[in-house]
């Protein structure tokens, strides 16, 4: 029986045999790797990275496409919404020191999603993901460009970021509105140590009016934490490289 893609799931099922190639190639898996997939859908990569793998273990909200993937026999299957599972404890159950993610992530939680896997770097060797290409264009931009944005800091200071394949949008059954591409995200060797919730706090409050100059946000901030520093806040948060953001939030 065809399975119907749910608007409610952000559900756009790859079906570009190319395309899920490249995919491969990018991610290129190694028997054995401990990898988990988030929202395999239909198993359009589930199948080609698991033939690699030997095993893999995938996530998946839909309950009818959960009952499909579960008839595989090298299918470890989570049923669960990807925001509810503990990633750090997954890689416990499944004694591993680091765990590979990849995944078709749906484009409406897709933010959500990367920030969820952020408060589990730790135990992430690395990540391939297909999104949104307004979204990656976000994650690794430089600053002083009109994408460069809270998400770039947020990530950037993390990992290592690259765009690597575009994916156009009638490489998928039904066709997003959007382009879509792949990004590769490595998390650092020696990540600057910080208090990740001030800088959200911190990078949130920034660029919550991007077209004033930070006097006006980030100044306020600052003066209400009786910082004593010095920090140019004659510049717009889209003027500021993420080390100075670093910088500043170790500072404090």
């Amino acid at each position: 029986m065809k399975h119907i893609a749910r608007k409610r799931f952000g559900q756009h099922f790859l079906t570009d045999g190319a395309i899920i190639e490249g995919i491969v190639d990018a991610i290129n898996p190694q028997a054995g790797d401990p990898m988990v997939e988030i929202g395999p859908g239909l198993a359009a990569l589930t199948q080609p990275l698991v033939e690699r793998l030997g095993q893999l273990n995938v996530i998946e909200l839909d309950r009818d496409l959960a009952v499909r993937l579960r008839e595989h026999p090298h299918l470890n299957v989570i049923e669960s919404d990807v925001l509810r599972v503990n990633f750090t404890q997954l890689a416990a159950d499944l004694k591993a020191p680091k765990l590979r993610v990849v995944g078709n992530l749906p484009y409406n939680i897709s933010s959500p999603i990367l920030f969820h896997l952020l408060e589990h770097v730790a135990v992430v060797q690395d990540q391939h993901f297909m999104l949104q290409k307004e979204v990656i264009d976000r994650m690794v931009a430089t600053p002083s460009s009109g994408d460069y944005s809270r998400l770039s800091v947020m990530l950037q200071w993390r990992y290592d970021m690259e765009n690597v394949l575009f994916v156009p949008p009638e490489s998928f059954d039904p066709p997003p509105r959007v382009d879509s591409a792949v990004v590769r995200m490595v998390p650092l060797a020696e990540p600057p140590q910080i208090n990740v919730k001030l800088m959200e706090e911190m990078v949130k409050t920034a660029f919550s009016q991007r077209r004033k100059l930070l006097r006006h946000t980030l100044g306020r901030w600052l003066e209400a934490r009786n910082f004593a520093g010095q920090f140019d806040v004659q510049r717009r948060a889209e003027e500021v490289p993420v080390a100075e953001y670093v910088a500043l939030v170790q500072r404090l």
